[in-house]
């Protein structure tokens, strides 16, 4: 289930920008753009997630692989308050310095209220060494609930708007990988959103489907959709190639960028090979790939696969 790796310890505390050795094969800056939702800003469809900063040994580390991210050609850079406790973003601050007017940052926070969010925020800007984020996410949204609070009076919501207002992140949006029925509900109670983040994958059809529910009403509305669990946690590539995993989900209607969680080089050059190259699939092809994420090679049974989501 392990995708190839092409780092190993030996590059621990080196320096940012001679840690990686030459790509083989990716020509940096090569990765096609689209127009990221009613946004209107133009971003790369592969994004680096912040989630796997936790694979390498140290931050400078982290922080080296960052920004050999950006020599490849990697310009979305996904990350959370969350991550790593928080030493995710201070990976990203370090790798990104000094080029961070050329890429698209992102982070997110978990909290409800608009105190909470707000000094948060501040922290995030902080530790990611900028004075403003591209889109600031809410994180996590899985039930009325969460969408009560956060729509509520003092609720986070009202710092959110503050922080676009005083210029503090350029765009909003939310994330979560519980419940489609909630995403879909928080897009049509809150009209200005400008992006969201939901799970995307082959296997996603078969059980509470974010592509059946959730997406289509982004689409509807414009919103900038950023897609997750791409590869579904690895499980799926007892069944399928990354490249097939990754094609799969950019050819979804509605999506826009898809957040790779690359730990290392060799698997951001894999992506980077596949949308180099990419052709939507058919739809014949589409419906291949669906039936091999779900039976022959014991990829999904019940919920054990998306464990991330509710259970019925």
């Amino acid at each position: 289930m392990k995708r190839r790796s092409f780092v190993g310890g030996a590059f621990a505390g080196a320096s940012i920008t001679g840690a990686f050795a030459a790509p083989q094969n990716v020509k940096a800056g090569d990765i096609p753009v689209t127009t990221f939702g009613k946004t209107g800003v133009k971003v790369s469809v592969i994004a680096q997630g912040g989630a796997r900063m936790d694979l390498h040994p140290d931050v400078p580390s982290a922080a080296a692989h960052v920004r050999r991210m950006y020599d490849l050609g990697v310009t979305y850079f996904d990350c959370a308050r969350s991550y790593w406790n928080g030493r995710s973003e201070e990976a990203y601050g370090i790798g990104l310095q000094g080029i961070r007017k050329n890429v698209f940052l992102t982070t997110k926070s978990m909290k409800r209220t608009a105190k909470e969010a707000e000094e948060e925020l501040a922290l995030s800007l902080r530790l990611l060494k900028t004075d403003h984020l591209d889109l600031w996410q809410m994180h996590s949204i899985e039930n009325q609930g969460d969408i009560e609070k956060i729509l509520a009076p003092g609720g986070a919501m009202e710092a959110f708007e503050a922080a676009k207002k005083a210029g503090k992140c350029r765009f909003i949006g939310f994330t979560g990988h519980f419940d489609p029925e909630a995403h879909a509900a928080l897009l049509k109670a809150y009209g200005k959103w400008d992006t969201v983040m939901m799970p995307v994958h082959a296997a996603d059809h078969a059980y509470l489907s974010f592509e059946k529910s959730a997406l289509p009403v982004a689409a509807e509305l414009g919103v900038g959709v950023q897609a997750i669990k791409v590869f579904g946690k690895a499980f799926l590539l007892r069944s399928l190639s990354p490249t097939e995993c990754l094609k799969y989900v950019l050819s979804q209607p509605g999506v826009h960028v898809a957040i790779c969680g690359a730990g290392t080089q060799g698997q951001m050059e894999d992506n980077i090979r596949t949308v180099q190259n990419f052709r939507k699939m058919t739809p014949e092809q589409i419906a291949d790939v669906r039936k091999r994420a779900l039976v022959g090679s014991g990829v999904y049974s019940g919920t054990t696969m998306e464990y991330w989501k509710k259970k019925a």
